[in-house]
């Protein structure tokens, strides 16, 4: 090809503006490290402060604050892949040490930390529900590997050494000092299930600080039969290690069984900075009775249509507490009447038998069968509260007697008897009379 001289003129610029531009960009430029090591930092990110008996998440901030400035800057050097200011491969675990936590969390990995990088990891823990309030250091361990030195072959092939890095940083844990409530003992007076009773409890602050202006309270657990009519007792001063017993009148469901149910415990006090606030809160079992209930030993009366009997019903006390002022009651209806219905029993205590009378009639023309007649008994409990049994079946069978027990049963024929005889008795009185 062949060029004029203007077209050699434009090739001549353009190799000049290139070569211009080769001749001010500068090649670039490596960076070798002479020395250095990571230098990791560690601690908990927002408040450090918990409360005891609180499950907790303890956010640890690992921060690597190593600056490196012995270094080189050439063109004859490559960037290599490492520098020994970064922690590489870093696990971290957390122990409790002398702390009162148990730390739930198993060692993690959170990768490689450069100078002035930092990484977050949390960790879960429980704080023991009687730990004494102070400040406690938390070991922190860390492993990982830091670049030692390289091996250069030839422009661009290297050859890493790195060594192995375990260290243990503390981090501060602060427990905050609380009244701690302990429950001592727990005992109920007369609580049968479908009553009302009282529960007596010994708590004790074993906790490390001294509370003011306390009150123990007490509130239902869950779905428990037990629910407090009493439910606050203020007692004062609560210092640390000291005990307090305090009782409450309970109530308990009807359909409570005889076992122990739950009520929980909690104590509100004033803390050392004036504020009111409220302890953790404590579970305690309260001992509950089977309900107050009546069983009939007495077996099926007989009776015959229109007569009228005097029948004794013997009654059994089957719960587990005494009652007081009982007394009896059967409801009649048709056919049967009752001039008397009511019979006082007075005191039975759990097994007890006592047996009331009534004076029962059932009309002449009662249809024969069984019946149960309904009976409640109407008691005082321990506290003199006032209730009224579930209740309880007189069974009476109604029909023909014959013989002696028919004519006996039979108040006519009882009436004619009585006036034969009634008449027997006069005549032989007024013949006696008209002999002499």
């Amino acid at each position: 090809m062949n060029f004029t001289f203007t077209q050699k003129s434009r090739v001549a610029v353009i190799l000049l503006v290139v070569t211009a531009i080769l001749l001010i960009v500068p090649v670039q430029a490596g960076t070798r490290f002479f020395e250095g090591s990571p230098n990791l930092t560690a601690y908990i990110a927002g408040t450090d402060e918990f409360t005891a008996g609180s499950e907790i998440q303890i956010p640890v901030v690992i921060k690597n604050t190593e600056i490196n400035t012995n270094y080189e800057v050439s063109p004859d050097i490559m960037d290599r892949a490492d520098v020994p200011t970064t922690a590489k491969f870093v696990t971290v675990a957390m122990s409790a040490g002398n702390a009162p936590v148990t730390i739930k969390t198993d060692p993690q990995m959170i990768g490689d930390i450069a100078s002035q990088g930092q990484q977050t990891v949390i960790f879960s823990a429980k704080v023991n529900e009687s730990a004494p309030g102070g400040t406690y250091s938390l070991p922190l361990i860390l492993n990982y590997t830091q670049f030692s030195y390289v091996d250069q072959y030839g422009m661009d092939t290297f050859r890493y050494y790195y060594v192995p890095v375990n260290l243990t940083l503390s981090v501060p844990l602060v427990i905050k000092s609380d009244v701690i409530p302990e429950i001592v003992s727990a005992t109920s007076d007369n609580l049968v299930a479908g009553g009302e009773g009282y529960v007596n409890l010994t708590i004790a602050n074993t906790g490390s600080l001294d509370g003011t202006k306390a009150t123990v309270q007490i509130t239902q657990h869950d779905d428990s039969p037990v629910s407090p009519v009493d439910s606050s007792v203020y007692i004062g001063d609560f210092p640390a290690g000291s005990t307090v017993s305090c009782q409450y009148k309970v109530a308990v469901a009807k359909d409570a069984g005889n076992k122990t149910y739950p009520v929980d415990v909690t104590v509100l006090y004033q803390n050392a900075d004036g504020d009111f606030v409220s302890s953790q809160t404590k579970t305690t079992g309260v001992p509950v009775g089977n309900r107050v209930t009546f069983a009939i030993l007495t077996p099926p009366v007989t009776m015959s249509p229109g007569s009228t009997h005097t029948i004794q019903v013997e009654y059994e006390n089957t719960g587990d507490s005494t009652i007081y002022s009982a007394e009896a009651r059967v409801s009649v209806v048709a056919p049967f009447t009752s001039s008397s219905t009511i019979a006082y029993i007075g005191e039975l205590a759990p097994g007890q038998t006592a047996v009331a009378s009534y004076e029962i009639s059932v009309a002449q023309g009662a249809t024969l069968k069984q019946y149960g007649l309904d009976s409640e008994i109407r008691y005082n409990n321990a506290l003199g509260d006032t209730y009224i049994s579930d209740p309880v079946k007189v069974p009476i069978t109604v029909e023909n007697l014959t013989g002696l027990q028919g004519i006996i049963s039979n108040p006519v024929y009882v009436s004619l008897i009585a006036a034969v005889i009634i008449g027997i008795i006069y005549g032989v009185v007024h013949t006696r009379r008209k002999n002499q």
